[in-house]
C-alpha cells in the first residue's frame, strides 16, 4: 500500500540520500543525529529510546501518521517550532509521498 500513489522503491532512494546522512532505517538500527526511522509511522514522537529529542519534539504528543508526516516533511520548522531538525523540507510532494510510501513499509 502506498501513500497517494507513492513509490516505495524510490522513496527509499529518497530516504537515504536526503536523510541517511542523520537518520537510520533497519530494525533496532543506532540513533544518528536523528532518531531511528525504523517503525515511524504511527508512532508518538519524542519516543524513540536514547535519542536526545528537542523539546519541541518530545512535548508535541504529535503521532507520526501519514498526513502528519506529509506536513511535516514539507516544512518541519513551521510545523514543529523550535524542533532541532536542520531540514529545509520536501517541496514536491510526489518526493513526500515516496518517502512516506517507503516508511510505512519498516514495520516488524
Amino acid at each position: 500500500m502506498s501513500y497517494k500513489g507513492g513509490n516505495i522503491a524510490k522513496g527509499k532512494k529518497l530516504a537515504e540520500t536526503r536523510a541517511g546522512q542523520c537518520h537510520t532505517f533497519a530494525d533496532g538500527g543506532a540513533n544518528g543525529v536523528g532518531p531511528n526511522l525504523y517503525g515511524v509511522v504511527g508512532k508518538t514522537s519524542g519516543s524513540v529510546p536514547g535519542f536526545a529529542y528537542s523539546k519541541a519534539n518530545a512535548d508535541s504528543g504529535v503521532v507520526w501518521t501519514q498526513d502528519v508526516l506529509d506536513a511535516y516533511l514539507t516544512n518541519p520548522k513551521k510545523f514543529m517550532p523550535g524542533n532541532k531538525m536542520a531540514f529545509a523540507g520536501l517541496k514536491k510532494e510526489k518526493d513526500r509521498s515516496d518517502i512516506i510510501s517507503f516508511l510505512e513499509t519498516l514495520t516488524a
